[in-house]
């Protein structure tokens, strides 16, 4: 038996014992899976006369029992936990309606959003207990996959951990066909990891959490009934450190047709995805009527990567909806292409708490930025893994130590894998909101690191005005 077949075998009789790319045993799978997976509801919106879609979301207290046996107290969106799943297209007047009711001040994020720094939802918009926040802005950008969670200084990472996070997909009419009917065919996974204890630590440690049991949508031990020949994930690694590496327990090939910010120009055919915090994919894969098989991660060889983990059961019906073949190409962003004369800005990681030798300061600007620029930013990592998101922007990775990205991470991106002494170039093109007196942040995603300290702040002025901009705000 050779070891595609074994892992085959593995799969199809719900055992574990395969071993990942590292060599080393997998971790044992759980009991079974059982437990159907959650699909996070559409947040239905409330239209006005004016054609703006108002959507309310509620950040609330629960209990919930995420591990089996285990209820623990947890946050959530307009439930116990995690998030509805907002759903929007390009033209869009959106109005949010966010109303805290915890006993802590908290904030919402919308990660990957092309929007003004007033709405972003960093530490500088923070939601007091009882009050309400309503940023609103037209949603301008390509089909793509982002998300929201809570950003506020210090406490991202606990306020995350507990389950405040949620997708939000960007419709675009210009997208080709591709499998698109919610729940069905299109269809959220929510990586995240818990440990087993409850009440881990979420600071502790070099990483902060890597906890050791695994959920997708909030659901341990998932399954999933599929019923269409072709399915396609948005996959969001929504863990406080790990990072996932994606492969199916047949060692099937599958296709990547979207990166954080958009889709990629073709799909590309692979074998293994791999995710840092932050990061998401839209991937497509094709089943046949009656097969079974496992969503697995695998080490990688990294400390936010180690262990193999089965997260999901997929089950194929016995008779399947047909699906389209998957076009040629796809609506993928315009290309960003740097000038010659683009400016070059350095950032150099510093252990697990500053950049450029500062810890982060709410009321410094570290950078100031033209509108409508294209830049090229080198991340230099002097130590172990880290990752680095852009607020606002859409960037595209030159290179990773000189060489250059997998086909399938080519695309529009905001979140990059920093691999440990490495540096990584991006060419990052910015948007035209302007306003000299609120910044958006650039940090670490791993939200132990974020809230230590390794985060920098820059703001968009009008091209000319940069020398005239005060780096001191108030807060």
């Amino acid at each position: 038996m050779n070891r595609r077949q074994f892992l085959a075998l593995a799969t199809l009789t719900g055992l574990s014992a395969a071993c990942g790319s590292s060599g080393r045993p997998a971790t044992p799978a759980p009991p079974a899976f059982r437990t159907e997976l959650r699909i996070p509801p559409l947040l239905e919106p409330r239209t006005a006369r004016d054609g703006t879609r108002h959507f309310a979301l509620k950040i609330q207290r629960g209990r919930t029992e995420l591990l089996p046996g285990k209820p623990t107290e947890t946050w959530g969106f307009n439930g116990p936990h995690l998030g509805p799943t907002i759903r929007a297209a390009r033209g869009d007047r959106v109005r949010m309606s966010v109303t805290n009711r915890l006993a802590e001040a908290s904030t919402v994020h919308w990660h990957g959003m092309r929007l003004p720094a007033r709405m972003d939802g960093g530490p500088h918009q923070m939601i007091e207990p009882g009050g309400t926040w309503t940023p609103h802005w037209t949603i301008d950008q390509p089909a793509a996959t982002s998300w929201y969670h809570p950003h506020p200084h210090g406490e991202t990472a606990g306020h995350v951990y507990r389950g405040l996070a949620g997708m939000f997909i960007i419709d675009d009419g210009d997208t080709p066909e591709l499998p698109g009917e919610y729940g069905v065919d299109d269809v959220p996974l929510i990586l995240q990891d818990r440990d087993q204890a409850g009440d881990a630590d979420v600071l502790g440690g070099t990483f902060g959490i890597l906890g050791d049991r695994m959920l997708v949508n909030g659901t341990y031990a998932p399954f999933m009934t599929v019923r269409a020949e072709r399915v396609r994930f948005r996959v969001l690694n929504g863990s406080n450190a790990r990072r996932y590496n994606l492969v199916f327990g047949d060692g099937r090939r599958f296709h990547v047709v979207g990166n954080d910010a958009g889709l990629l120009a073709a799909p590309v055919e692979v074998e293994q995805v791999s995710l840092s915090p932050g990061e998401r994919a839209e991937v497509v894969v094709t089943f046949s009527a009656g097969e079974q098989v496992l969503l697995r991660t695998v080490s990688g060889g990294d400390d936010i990567d180690e262990g193999d983990f089965d997260l999901l059961k997929l089950v194929a019906a016995e008779r399947l909806t047909p699906s389209p073949a998957l076009p040629s190409r796809l609506a993928a962003p315009e290309a960003i292409v740097v000038p010659a004369n683009a400016r070059v800005r350095r950032f150099r990681l510093n252990g697990h708490d500053a950049i450029n030798g500062k810890e982060m300061d709410m009321s410094r600007i570290d950078e100031v930025v033209p509108a409508g620029a294209t830049e090229i930013w080198e991340v230099e990592n002097t130590v172990y893994a880290h990752n680095f998101h852009i607020h606002e922007v859409a960037f595209q990775v030159l290179d990773v130590d000189g060489q250059k990205p997998p086909p399938y991470a080519t695309g529009h991106k905001d979140t990059v894998y920093v691999p440990p002494k490495s540096t990584v170039r991006l060419a990052v093109r910015f948007g035209g909101f302007t306003d000299p007196v609120t910044p958006y942040m650039y940090h670490c995603h791993l939200l132990r690191h974020e809230d230590s300290g390794m985060m920098g702040q820059f703001v968009i002025v009008e091209p000319g005005t940069e020398d005239r901009v005060s780096r001191t705000i108030a807060h």
